[in-house]
């Protein structure tokens, strides 16, 4: 039975917007793009969708590992925007899936002393709440840009929301 209390509550939806809902539909889009759609951008104040997914990886990777998990934070965040090279797709959704495995390990395990704890992260000092909240509210813009980015060059409905299409509700 699940643990009513507020914290389990916050970090169980937490966990199931980014592994069950998030990164699925991620990678549905990735998945359905060639390599070259992967590093496609309209112009050079917008980002490919291979961009967005090394810069999912990055921030995961400090908010949520290393900050946590209290590792070095190795991040290069400009380097995950002036990539031009064209890094498979496959290669950056195993980056990525490995990346979400150890956040999902470090979430797993997050008391509500360590979401009342007090980070540095990125040069700004949070609660863990914050960091989680930061995470999850992020991946959901970038998941949500690579959705769009999707349909632009494959022209279709992804599909996502199918079951609200007659009623308008959840079946």
């Amino acid at each position: 039975m699940t643990n009513n209390d507020v914290p389990t509550l916050f970090l169980e939806f937490s966990r199931d917007k980014m592994f069950k809902q998030y990164l699925p539909r991620l990678r549905a889009c990735v998945e359905s793009l060639s390599d070259e759609q992967v590093w496609f951008r309209p112009n050079d104040a917008s980002n490919s969708v291979g961009n967005l997914l090394l810069h999912l990886n990055g921030n995961v990777q400090q908010w949520i590992v290393a900050a946590f998990g209290h590792v070095a934070d190795i991040r290069d965040r400009p380097a995950e925007f002036s990539e031009r090279q064209i890094v498979p797709a496959a290669t950056l959704m195993a980056t990525l899936d490995a990346t979400m495995e150890r956040a999902s390990d470090v979430l797993a395990r997050l008391t509500e002393a360590d979401l009342r704890a007090t980070y540095q992260i990125q040069g700004y000092t949070v609660t863990g709440v914050h960091a989680v909240y930061q995470v999850v509210e992020h991946f959901g813009l970038h998941y949500g840009q690579i959705a769009y980015i999707t349909k632009l060059l494959c022209g279709k409905d992804l599909g996502f929301y199918r079951q609200l299409d007659k009623t308008g509700k959840a079946s």
